[in-house]
């Protein structure tokens, strides 16, 4: 019998990836933190751990010298893995997995969402009619505009599609084109530069690395256009928050949805008062279908790693 550790708070309503490893034998811990455990909080959890099935919490060396010699597996409830210490997990012969497209659908819509929300002052008037008031505000079509869709997986190719559905023209940026893309929806695979330059909306779907950490800074956002709105559903670091301020504020941009943040919970009041900002807390891949598709995935990678068997979504 293993001892497996579960921090996302959704594991704790998971009825199926709960059977699923106590069915095969296997004693849990589960944990309802009210948000990502830091290093420290975690280090005290660690101890006689087998595996740890993780959400955004912060997996330093720390935590995994805590749990060594007996912890032998981490499973990322999600597709990012940038809160792991891999030396670490390398050094103690730790495997880390990941669910990559459990929540694409998910995490898609909700970029979109903030897409039409933003067109359409969807939740400006939303507050006029909590306050009282029947105030209407001008929008506009996402029909002929151009959305630029910066990484083309999962998430950015389901984006492509609905974008496709509304009769928008698609700028793209990867590193590897999928011709599917450019077969079926008609995407223009371009440089970063010229979707800055001619993008009504820019969607980030890239991961968070040396190239792409502040990305979206002062000298990007003077490169777009005034009315540009800028969608992060990815992660927070590749925008400059201060740089996004200023031009929001000022009006060099039109306006921005975001899901994710620098700091999390994000707490920069300043942003709060801007009527062109939307904001949601981290929830892109937070569905019904999208929790359990991914507990499910994590679990399932939890019990092969503890049965000897070769994992399918390991990236160490």
């Amino acid at each position: 019998m293993a001892v497996i550790l579960t921090t996302p708070r959704s594991f704790s309503s998971c009825k199926k990836a709960q059977d699923l490893l106590e069915q095969a034998g296997h004693e849990l811990r589960v944990q309802k933190p009210e948000k990502p455990y830091t290093a420290k909080e975690l280090c005290s959890l660690m101890q006689g751990v087998d595996a740890l099935i993780a959400g955004l919490d912060e997996i330093s060396s720390a935590v995994i010298e805590t749990g060594a010699p007996s912890l032998k597996v981490i499973a990322r409830n999600g597709a990012g893995y940038n809160n792991i210490d891999l030396e670490a997990t390398k050094k103690h012969g730790v495997t880390v997995t990941v669910t990559p497209g459990a929540n694409s659908i998910s995490v898609c819509e909700l970029a979109f969402a903030f897409i039409i929300a933003l067109a359409r002052k969807v939740h400006l008037m939303d507050d006029n009619i909590r306050d009282g008031k029947w105030t209407r505000v001008p929008g506009s079509e996402l029909f002929g505009k151009t959305i630029g869709v910066m990484g083309t997986g999962a998430i950015g190719s389901h984006l492509i599609q609905r974008c496709a559905a509304f009769g928008m023209n698609i700028l793209a940026y990867d590193l590897y084109p999928k011709e599917e893309l450019i077969e079926k929806y008609g995407v223009r695979y371009v440089d970063v530069d010229q979707i800055y330059q001619e993008a009504d909306y820019i969607s980030l779907h890239l991961p968070s690395s040396g190239e792409t950490r502040g990305m979206i800074n002062a000298e990007a956002i003077s490169r777009m256009k005034k009315s540009a709105c800028i969608i992060n559903t990815a992660r927070g670091d590749l925008i400059d928050e201060n740089a996004l301020f200023d031009a929001l504020q000022s009006g060099q941009l039109g306006g921005a949805g975001l899901d994710a943040f620098s700091s999390e919970p994000f707490t920069d009041q300043r942003f709060w008062k801007l009527p062109n900002v939307v904001m949601t807390p981290h929830s892109g891949g937070f569905t019904a279908e999208s929790v359990e598709r991914t507990l499910m995935m994590a679990a399932e990678e939890v019990l092969r790693v503890l049965s000897n068997q070769k994992p399918l979504y390991s990236i160490q």
